[in-house]
C-alpha cells in the first residue's frame, strides 16, 4: 500500500470535490482526490449506450445557477437550449391528454385559480427564506412539523390542484412521497431556485444543456489535477485529531483507502452524507453528527431514456414537454442531443412508483413506462430503438437520487450543523447547499466554500 503526504485530501471526485481541489491547488496547496468509482463525476455521468449518448445523471443548466454557468464558460464548454417549440401535453384525472401552451396546465377555472393563489402564497413564503439558513426563519419549527402534503391539503380541497402543486418538490425534485417531508424542506427546495414559480417553470429550471454532456465539467476539472486524482480508492477510515496547543493548524489526518494512505492537514468529505457511515472515523464523529445523519436520506427516481429514429413528436407540433401527477412517468421532455438526427425523450418515475416498478421484471417495467409515455406522445413512443433506465438507487457509491433531504422535523433540528467542520474534517456536496441545493451549481458552491475556508485557516 502506497503512502503519500498532502496538505489536503478530498474524498470524492464529483463537482464539489474537484472544484475544491482545483481552488486549493491554485492557492499553492498540495492535494489528493480519492474516488471510489473508476470514473470521475459522481452523479454526473455521460455515457454511450447502444450507440446513443445519454446523460445518465444530471444534465440541465438554469439561468440562476451562476457558479455552474461560470465554470462551464471558464472550461470553454458550449451550451444549447432544450427544445421547447410547440405544445406541451397534460394528462388529467380523466386520463385524457390535453395540449397546452404557457405555464398553466389545462385544468378547470376553479383548479387554475387554486393553483395560482397557492403559488402566490408560496412565493411570498419562499421570499422570506434564506436558502443557506432556512432553520432561522421564525416559523421554521412550525413549518418543519407539517408535511408538504398536509399543508397543501389545508389550503384547498381541490385534489387536482394539490397534486399539481405537490409534485414540483415531491416527485420532481426531492423524489420522495409528499407526506414524508416537511413544508420547510419544500420551501428550501424552492428558495434554492429563487422562488416556487421558478421551480415549477420547466423553461427556467430545465433551460440549457452542455454540448457533449455535463460530465465534461468534472472530466475537465480532473484533467487539470492530473496525477492528483486517484480512482478506484474507496476510503475506509479517517484517523484525525484536534489541533494541539502550539501546533497552529497542523491537524494530523490519516485517510486510508483500499490501495493507499494519505497523510494530510485537512480533509474534505465531498460525497453524499448518506455515505459518511461507510467510513470508520477515529475518534468517532461527535454525537450531533451521528444523530443528524440518521435523519437524512436519499430520494429515488428512475430516469428513463428512449431514443427514436427521429423526434416524431415534433411532427405533431409537440415540444416534448409533458406533465401529469396521474401518470407513472410524471414528467417527460425532448432530450435530443445537439446536432443529432435521432430524437430522445427523457421521462421520470419517482418515489413509490419507482419502488413498485422494481418489483417487476425488466421487460414488464419497460412496457409499463413506455405505455405511460405513449399517453403523452401516442403509440409511436412504445417503440424506441434505444431504451435505458438510470437506476441510481443501485449505485454502490450513490444509493439514490437526486440527492439527500431531511425527514419530518430534521431540517429545523439539525440543518445548522450540516456544514459545521469537525476538527480538520470539512463537508462539501450539493446535498448541503443553499442556493443550488441538489444541483451541480450547489456542488460547485460548496466546493468553493470549503476550499476558501481551508485556505484561510492554513494561511493563518
Amino acid at each position: 500500500m502506497s503512502e503519500i503526504t498532502r496538505d489536503v485530501v478530498i474524498v470524492g471526485a464529483g463537482a464539489a470535490g474537484l472544484t475544491a481541489a482545483n481552488q486549493l491547488k491554485k492557492a499553492g496547496l498540495s492535494v489528493a482526490v480519492l474516488e471510489a468509482r473508476d470514473r470521475v463525476g459522481g452523479r454526473l455521468w455521460t455515457d454511450e449506450i447502444d450507440g446513443a449518448m445519454l446523460e445518465i445523471g444530471g444534465q440541465w443548466v438554469s439561468p440562476d445557477q451562476d457558479a455552474l454557468i461560470e465554470t462551464v464558460a471558464e472550461l470553454g464548454l458550449e451550451t444549447y437550449s432544450r427544445y421547447r417549440e410547440g405544445d406541451s401535453v397534460y394528462v388529467g384525472p380523466d386520463g385524457r391528454a390535453r395540449r397546452f401552451t404557457g405555464e398553466m396546465f389545462p385544468v378547470s377555472p376553479e383548479t387554475e385559480r387554486a393553483i395560482a393563489e397557492i403559488t402566490e402564497r408560496l412565493d411570498a413564503m419562499v421570499a422570506e427564506i434564506d436558502p443557506d439558513r432556512p432553520w432561522a426563519h421564525e416559523k421554521a419549527a412550525e413549518w418543519d412539523r407539517v408535511s408538504w402534503d398536509a399543508w397543501l391539503r389545508a389550503q384547498t380541497d381541490d385534489d387536482e390542484a394539490v397534486r399539481n402543486l405537490a409534485f414540483a418538490t415531491g416527485s420532481a425534485m426531492l423524489t420522495k412521497p409528499t407526506h414524508t417531508f416537511s413544508l420547510l424542506q419544500s420551501l428550501l427546495m424552492a428558495a434554492s431556485a429563487g422562488s416556487y414559480s421558478h421551480l415549477v417553470d420547466a423553461d427556467f429550471i430545465l433551460d440549457k444543456r452542455v454540448v457533449g454532456g455535463l460530465q465534461q465539467v468534472p472530466l475537465l476539472l480532473a484533467e487539470r489535477l492530473g496525477a492528483d486524482v486517484f480512482l478506484g480508492q474507496p476510503v475506509r477510515s479517517i484517523a484525525w485529531s484536534e489541533p494541539s496547543a502550539g501546533s497552529g493548524s497542523q491537524s494530523p489526518v490519516t485517510v486510508t483507502a483500499d490501495g493507499m494512505t494519505v497523510h494530510a492537514r485537512q480533509v474534505i468529505l465531498a460525497l453524499a452524507p448518506v455515505l459518511y457511515p461507510r467510513i470508520s472515523f477515529d475518534p468517532p464523529l461527535p454525537r450531533r453528527q451521528h444523530q443528524m445523519h440518521q435523519h437524512i436520506s436519499m430520494g429515488f427516481v428512475i430516469k428513463v431514456h428512449a431514443v427514436y429514429d427521429r423526434p416524431f413528436w415534433r411532427e405533431q407540433g409537440l415540444s416534448g414537454t409533458a406533465f401529469s401527477p396521474y401518470e407513472l412517468s410524471h414528467e417527460a421532455y425532448d432530450n435530443t442531443n445537439h446536432g443529432d438526427e435521432r430524437g430522445t425523450l427523457v421521462g421520470f418515475v419517482s418515489d413509490q412508483n419507482a419502488d413498485d416498478l422494481f418489483t417487476l421484471s425488466a421487460e414488464e417495467r419497460k412496457e409499463r413506462i413506455l405505455e405511460s409515455l405513449s399517453h403523452y406522445y401516442g403509440p409511436e413512443a412504445k417503440n424506441p430503438i434505444v431504451y435505458y433506465e438510470s437506476d441510481w438507487g443501485s449505485e454502490e457509491w450513490t444509493r439514490g437520487a437526486y440527492a439527500a433531504s431531511f425527514d419530518m422535523g430534521g431540517l429545523h433540528r439539525y440543518g445548522a450543523d450540516l456544514r459545521t467542520p469537525v476538527g480538520p474534517i470539512r463537508f462539501a456536496c450539493s446535498d448541503l447547499a443553499g442556493a443550488g441545493y441538489q444541483h451541480v451549481d450547489g456542488a460547485i458552491r460548496m466546493g468553493r466554500l470549503a476550499a476558501d475556508q481551508i485556505i484561510e485557516e492554513l494561511r493563518a
